[in-house]
């Protein structure tokens, strides 16, 4: 048969995921592969670091993979590994950072949906690890996105601006910020885990002025691996074909349902969220 003639290699469509690999406590990979499985999408972990459990209890062992990511992408360059969507989330270094931008570099093509998750800090405060210079450069990362979801205090860092006295931000306020994360290069940007009288609040904002809120109740406390699973459903609905609006909807109905069960089970807050049973019903 003439080659010309072969018909291309039917396939599933396929996410990147650049993040740190959790035994236990549900975040990071370890949240995202699954659920994004279930959405009937292949999901192929680039490790940034192995991790026994997550920061968030009394000890921890950390295997830093930072030396092994530029030869483990590189293999999947020369395997002409190919991705409908990268999604990124805790990087822990500068280097890291830059590896980042050279993966997306390399990997990104026509169609390709590039998703950051920058996993700086929450509260007003950024994270103990996170330096000045990891800040600069999470910033410049911004310009190789498709989209950013950001919480506020990440929103607040990106845009190198004070946090609001104890959170509290307009709609107005938070159109503006949206657009300047914007113009920094995602079109899309949500942002997420806000704080309302209503309950929990996500931000939506779509350059050319579509903005769009969804507010959840609040069920419980904070609970580890919130935000991988928040932006493992987003990122899996978008390369699925939905709406950014049809994807964040589709994220915190699940996580609210997941979250009833949570408090049913009254799970520490660092165990996470108990998906599983509920992974049947993402598609």
């Amino acid at each position: 048969m003439d080659i010309k003639h072969i018909p291309p290699m039917k396939r599933q469509k396929r996410i990147a995921l650049v993040n740190d690999i959790t035994g236990f406590g549900r975040c990071s990979i370890t949240v995202e592969l699954p659920l994004i499985s279930a959405m009937k999408i292949q999901a192929c972990p680039l490790p940034t670091a192995l991790l026994s459990v997550h920061t968030g209890f009394e000890s921890h062992y950390i295997d830093d993979y930072t030396d092994r990511m530029l030869p483990y992408m590189e293999n999947w360059q020369e395997n002409g590994v190919e991705f409908d969507g990268i999604c990124t989330g805790f990087l822990g270094s500068v280097e890291q950072i830059n590896i980042v931008e050279e993966f997306i570099s390399r990997f990104k093509k026509n169609g390709t949906k590039v998703m950051v998750d920058p996993v700086m800090g929450d509260y007003g405060k950024i994270y103990s690890s996170y330096t000045l210079d990891m800040c600069w450069e999470m910033r410049r990362l911004l310009k190789k996105a498709d989209l950013v979801t950001p919480n506020l205090t990440e929103a607040c860092q990106l845009l190198d601006i004070e946090y609001p006295q104890n959170g509290n931000i307009s709609d107005d306020d938070l159109i503006k910020m949206a657009k300047a994360l914007s113009d920094k290069g995602p079109s899309q940007v949500v942002i997420t885990g806000l704080h309302d009288d209503k309950g929990i609040k996500n931000f939506i904002y779509e350059r050319g002025g579509v903005v769009k809120t969804f507010i959840e109740p609040k069920i419980g406390g904070d609970r580890s691996g919130t935000g991988d699973a928040f932006a493992a459903i987003v990122a899996g609905s978008l390369v699925n074909g939905l709406s950014l609006e049809e994807a964040v909807e589709k994220a915190a109905s699940f996580i609210t349902k997941v979250l009833r069960y949570t408090v049913e089970l009254d799970l520490p807050w660092n165990y996470g969220l108990p998906f599983e049973e509920f992974l049947t019903e993402l598609k």
